[in-house]
C-alpha cells in the first residue's frame, strides 16, 4: 500500500519539509480513484510511519493528525444473478477451463482469493461427506480474510462432479507443460502450475459471462459469492448458516455486506445447493 499509494506522491519530500497542507492535497487526489476505505488505511499507513519518526526526534509532530479523511470513490455495486442467469452461466462455462472454478465459486461461495490458493491436499472428494478446507488464501502471508473465514465446507455433488473431472483435464494439461509445469498443487492453477494471476481470471470470467448472453462490464468472479448468498436466502436458509458458510465472523458483516442478497428465512449449504443445481453427468467438452 505505502508502494502503491505513498511513495510514488510523496516519497520525494523529507518528511520534516511535509506539511498538512501536503497531506490534504495528496488524500483529496486519492480520492478521486479509491474508496473512503482504502484512504483511510493509507493515510493510517502514513500516520504510523510519521509516529515512528517522531519517537526518533527527526520530526517535531506529525502532520497526518491534523488531516481529515475525504469521502472517496464510490464502489460499483455488487449484485447477484437470478436463477435463470446462473444456469445461463454454467452452462455457458460448462466448454471452459474456468467451468469448474465457477461451479465451486457459485455452489460455496469461497472467496475468489480463497479458490485460487485452494490445493488438492484441502479438497477430499472421496470422503462422506465429501469436503473442501477453506483455510488459506492469496494474501500475504497466505492468511484468509478473518480467522473466521477458515472453514471446511461440504461440497454440493455437482462440485465433485466437476471437480473430478477437473483433475483428470489438469494431469493432462501437466503432461503436456512438461518441464514448464511448476507443481503447486493448486486446484485453479494458471496453465503451467502457478497461482493463477486475478486479472486472467477476470478475463475468462468475462468470456464466459458474455457467452450466457449477459453484459460482461457488468459482472466480475466476486459477484458468484454474492449470487450464493442471494440463492440460498431465496431458498430459506436461516442467515446464521449463510454467515458461517461464508465465513463472516458475525450475521452483522452478512447482512451489512450483502443486505441486498438477505431476505427473511428458515433452512443447508451443500444439501440446498443440491437441491437447486441436481448433479448429473457432466458433459464432454
Amino acid at each position: 500500500m505505502a508502494n502503491t499509494h505513498i511513495i510514488p506522491a510523496l516519497g520525494a519530500r523529507k518528511l520534516r519539509d511535509l506539511s498538512a497542507d501536503d497531506v490534504d492535497k495528496w488524500l483529496a487526489d486519492l480520492a478521486r480513484v479509491v474508496s473512503t476505505r482504502t484512504l483511510r488505511e493509507v493515510r493510517s499507513v502514513l500516520k504510523r510511519a510519521i509516529t515512528r519518526a517522531q519517537a526518533r526526534d527527526k520530526v517535531k509532530r506529525n502532520v497526518v493528525l491534523l488531516c481529515d479523511i475525504p469521502q472517496g470513490r464510490t464502489g460499483r455495486p455488487s449484485k447477484s444473478l437470478t436463477m435463470a442467469q446462473a444456469e445461463a452461466l454454467l452452462a455457458a462455462a460448462g466448454s471452459t477451463s474456468l467451468h469448474a472454478y465457477i461451479v465451486v465459486s457459485l455452489l460455496t461461495g469461497a472467496r475468489t482469493e480463497e479458490l485460487r490458493a485452494l490445493t488438492w491436499s484441502y479438497v477430499d472428494l472421496d470422503s462422506d461427506p465429501p469436503f473442501i478446507m477453506v483455510w488459506r488464501s492469496i494474501r500475504a502471508g497466505g492468511e484468509t480474510k478473518t480467522r473466521k473465514s477458515r472453514r471446511t465446507l461440504k461440497l454440493p455433488q455437482r462440485c465433485v462432479e466437476v471437480l473430478r473431472d477437473h483433475e483428470i483435464r489438469q494431469e493432462e494439461i501437466r503432461h503436456a507443460a512438461a518441464s514448464t509445469w511448476q507443481d503447486n498443487d493448486l486446484v485453479f492453477p494458471s496453465r503451467v502450475g502457478t497461482p493463477a494471476d486475478a486479472s486472467h481470471v477476470r478475463r475468462s470470467f468475462r468470456k464466459v459471462v458474455a457467452a450466457a448472453g449477459l453484459d460482461p462490464r457488468e459482472w466480475t468472479p466476486r459477484e458468484l459469492r454474492h449470487s450464493f448468498v442471494s440463492l440460498l436466502s431465496d431458498a430459506d436458509v436461516p442467515i446464521e448458516h449463510i454467515s458461517r458458510l461464508v465465513g463472516h465472523s458475525s450475521t452483522t458483516t452478512t447482512e451489512t455486506i450483502y443486505r441486498k442478497q438477505i431476505r427473511p428465512v428458515i433452512v443447508h449449504g451443500a444439501d440446498i445447493m443440491d437441491r437447486i443445481f441436481p448433479g448429473g453427468q457432466i458433459p464432454d467438452a
